[in-house]
Order: C-alpha cells, then sequence, then structure tokens
C-alpha cells in the first residue's frame, strides 16, 4: 500500500486564535480527517496551505477553505 502524501513538518503546535498548525497549516479537521481524504481532497489542501500560511504570518485571518467532495 503506498504511503499517504502529507504536508506534515512534525512541527505540531496548534496555534489557538488561527486554530491551525504551525507546522504544516492545516485545520485539526483537516489533520483529523486526512487518512480518509480522497487524494483530490489532500492535494486541494496541499494547494492552498503555502497561501495559508503566508497569510497567517501576515497576521490575516484566515477562512475555512473545505476540499471539494467527490
Amino acid at each position: 500500500m503506498p504511503a499517504i502524501e502529507t504536508p506534515c513538518l512534525k512541527i505540531c503546535v496548534l496555534e489557538a486564535g488561527a486554530r491551525l498548525c504551525r507546522g504544516c497549516g492545516r485545520t485539526l479537521d483537516e489533520i483529523a480527517g486526512w487518512g480518509a481524504m480522497s487524494e483530490r481532497e489532500r492535494r486541494h489542501i496541499m494547494a492552498l496551505l503555502p497561501d495559508r500560511i503566508a497569510a497567517h504570518r501576515m497576521g490575516a485571518a484566515m477562512p475555512d477553505a473545505p476540499a471539494p467532495k467527490e
């Protein structure tokens, strides 16, 4: 069975205000559901992470952006 691709950097610290992981930028719900998501859903979230992390570092509020359902 192939490994599931993940953006995890093993810096697992959830920031309370932003509700995002400091390492990868995912929400707690995204992290918890990662293994059950389709590859398409995971890739959608991973595509959002660079902008999400950059916005968070600049102090912007993070909008919820759920992955598309198949």
